[in-house]
């Protein structure tokens, strides 16, 4: 978990490399569901088109489908998910249903102006014309509204790992390992 700009992504493949497990990201699960055309993909693919959010039924039915994979069942790393309280409550049930539970929750941390400095420049230079300065800012308002409350529910569960995730991605690889003890 952590704000948009604080390396999730890349921190997720690299972690997943290292232990051999999937990295599941919800938006790699959304195009690949769009470009095979499954029935969720289609459903994805009609609120992306207009702009929307992809509702939580259709992303928790494309992470159930993803996590009874038969190479998660030795692990994975989500990536992208859970992002709201529901979707916590969700992840539970999957995972219940699957015999599965949470070994831990690494929570990516960075301040503010960083990840706004981060950002401009991940737009600049992937031309990403839809990351302006403010929809950047909203972005990260939404992370602190919805789904940085997340954390402490981990926290309470005794599952929260932090990992600053400012500095070169091996020193916050290496960060993330330490706090994972792996």
């Amino acid at each position: 978990m952590g704000p948009q700009g604080a390396g999730k992504g890349t921190q997720a493949a690299l972690l997943a490399e290292r232990l051999a497990i999937p990295a599941i990201s919800t938006g790699d699960i959304f195009r690949e569901n769009i470009k095979g055309g499954t029935e969720l993909g289609r459903l994805a693919q009609e609120y992306t088109a207009k702009g929307e959010l992809v509702p939580d039924s259709v992303t928790n039915a494309m992470v159930r489908d993803r996590l009874a994979q038969d190479d998660a069942t030795v692990g994975f790393i989500l990536d992208g998910y859970p992002r709201n309280a529901a979707q916590v409550v969700e992840l539970d049930g999957i995972l219940g249903d699957l015999g599965q539970s949470l070994d831990a929750v690494v929570e990516l941390t960075a301040e503010r102006d960083e990840l706004l400095a981060r950002l401009a420049k991940r737009a600049e230079l992937e031309g990403r014309e839809d990351d302006t300065e403010e929809t950047i800012a909203r972005r990260l308002d939404i992370y602190a509204e919805q789904t940085a409350p997340l954390t402490s529910a981990y926290a309470d569960r005794g599952l929260l790992r932090r990992a600053d995730g400012i500095g070169e991605i091996g020193v916050v690889s290496d960060r993330i390992a330490a706090a994972l003890g792996v």
